[in-house]
């Protein structure tokens, strides 16, 4: 079997290497912006302003660290994939200009001929493979080192380079468009900085300030001449959600992710705000560090799944701008989902029971912050009413919105979390649940179930027959779900706001603002 990649066609959804980000665009009835307006040819010029519920003063330009929708939005700023999703959700080349792979464990990405870094180096195989390293090397903290561990070699022939995987991966090159992987220069097989900001993209950064915002001009040389329409570019970093639609009513910013679902349909009611949502992958999580009492007792913290009350979660917090979710990051759009899988419900005396049989008694630490989601606070303070019902004492924490990333999540035994997911099953797990990844949040590395699971995730990666790695993917969420850590209790679909005056094609789901990549696609009408 050969997988072949070329310039001019995407990998189809229903074809070999799937997505799971099949989703559509709903238009409420304060969408102003006509058919028409957003059939115009792009127009160049002008400052495009985008504010974002995320970032922190501990953030820095090194793509290893990345982490929130302005990071992510970051890296595609200044940098490319050597292959990025689209907004159909099927792979397109980027840097690379086509690939292919015989067995789907030697793959072969053929780089674009002459693409410019903005230092005024021309792209080769040794950056990619220099970028790579960064991430995969001996000691790396990668937030994607568990994805790129299952690279055995790499290698340059001619202009393309050469991936040899410990096993066979179908999902390989979805995993190449993640946005750490950004490729950056190199010299003597090593990058010259990986907190330079120097990358391929549309935009050459001329102010980093971490916490408050990063500002690009256009790049010249991109090498996509369809593409970053704007003369300059601007991320700010607005964590309280009043104030970043504020931004976007007086015109100071032209599009705000995240916007609040209680304030939704006020904002659409501006004259000059559109409101777009997106279906989505995106999820809220509540991870229990199994490492740290009392998160280490199943009975425990399967007392506190059966505490929430999902469905008003969804209605109170969302105000129905989502689903529910079941203690696993798979969305029921995707391919490989579980729907036989039960729905896990509120049951109070079931959750007693297993609260009683843990042995655990005083309060249960949570900690919160509308950092991680709007409405998270609050969703913390029903989670604990509902708790009560089944006699479990919990105890709110309400962190601070700056450093929240680096000082609470992934630190704090108990926290508010959240995840964009991933276009593959693979992915999604390789990127919080597996025993070698960084972002493993709930600490779930070890126990029968644990290494059950893992052993799974591996063999379906390198399973070609679709009927068997359904059934492997089926069991991978049904170990999350029973034995692992992570609570999810609901997806929420992208609501973005975005001034009359900015127009767009169709609109990717991967990522909040269009893939991340708002500043690239979008231009003013």
């Amino acid at each position: 079997m050969t997988i072949h990649k070329k310039p001019n066609g995407g990998i189809s959804r229903r074809g070999f290497v799937s997505t799971a980000l099949a989703t559509g665009l709903i238009v409420p009835a304060s969408f102003s912006m006509t058919g028409a307006a957003r059939a115009d040819e792009p127009k160049r010029g002008g400052s495009f302003r985008i504010a974002f519920g995320s970032g922190s003063t501990t953030d820095t330009l090194d793509p290893a660290t990345y982490e929130g929708t302005i990071n992510t939005a970051t890296a595609y700023l200044y940098g490319n994939n050597l292959v990025e999703v689209d907004a159909s959700g099927n792979l397109q080349p980027e840097l690379a200009e086509s690939y292919a792979s015989d067995d789907a464990t030697t793959w072969v990405f053929n780089l674009r001929a002459g693409v410019e870094f903005h230092n005024g180096q021309t792209l080769t195989p040794a950056d990619v493979i220099a970028t790579i390293d960064h991430h995969r090397g001996e000691g790396s903290t990668s937030a994607v080192n568990g994805l790129v561990s299952q690279i055995k070699e790499m290698r340059a022939e001619g202009n393309s380079v050469v991936f040899v995987l410990e096993g066979a991966n179908a999902d390989f090159p979805f995993i190449l468009s993640d946005y750490h992987l950004i490729i950056l220069p190199s010299k003597d097989g090593a990058l010259i900085d990986p907190q330079g900001g120097i990358g391929t993209g549309g935009y050459v950064v001329e102010v980093f300030e971490p916490g408050v915002r990063t500002k690009g001009r256009r790049f010249e040389n991109y090498f996509k001449s369809d593409r970053a329409h704007f003369d300059e570019v601007e991320f700010l970093t607005v964590i309280d959600p009043t104030a970043r639609q504020n931004a976007l009513l007086s015109g100071d910013v032209q599009a705000i992710d995240r916007v609040d679902p209680k304030t939704v349909s006020l904002l659409g009611r501006a004259p000059n705000v559109n409101i777009l949502e997106k279906t989505s992958s995106l999820h809220y999580t509540v991870p229990m560090r199994v490492d740290a009492a009392p998160f280490d007792n199943y009975d425990l913290r399967m007392a506190l799944k059966l505490a929430v009350k999902r469905q008003e979660l969804v209605d109170k917090i969302l105000l129905g701008h989502g689903s529910l979710g079941n203690d696993h990051p798979i969305s029921s759009s995707a391919r490989y989902y579980n729907a036989d899988l039960e729905q896990r419900e509120f049951d109070a005396d079931k959750a007693r029971y297993h609260y009683e049989k843990s042995g655990h008694s005083g309060p249960i630490q949570l900690s919160s912050s509308d950092a991680a989601f709007a409405g998270a606070v609050d969703a913390a303070q029903l989670i604990k009413a509902s708790a009560e019902q089944a006699g479990i004492n919990i105890e709110v924490v309400r962190e601070p919105t700056d450093g929240y990333w680096s000082n609470v999540w992934n630190k704090k035994p108990w926290s508010f979390s959240y995840w964009s997911g991933r276009p593959t099953e693979d992915w999604m797990f390789a990127s919080a649940y597996t025993n070698d990844t960084e972002w493993n949040e709930t600490a779930w590395r070890a126990g029968e179930a644990a290494d059950r699971f893992n052993a799974v995730v591996l063999e379906a990666r390198s399973e070609l027959d679709d009927a068997k790695r359904r059934m492997l993917y089926a069991e991978a969420q049904t170990l999350v779900n029973d034995d692992g850590g992570s609570l999810v209790p609901m997806f929420a679909n992208h609501i973005m706001g975005v001034a009359t005056n900015v127009a767009h094609g169709d609109i990717a789901a991967n990522w909040e603002m269009d893939g991340a990549k708002a500043h690239e696609r979008w231009w003013f009408a």
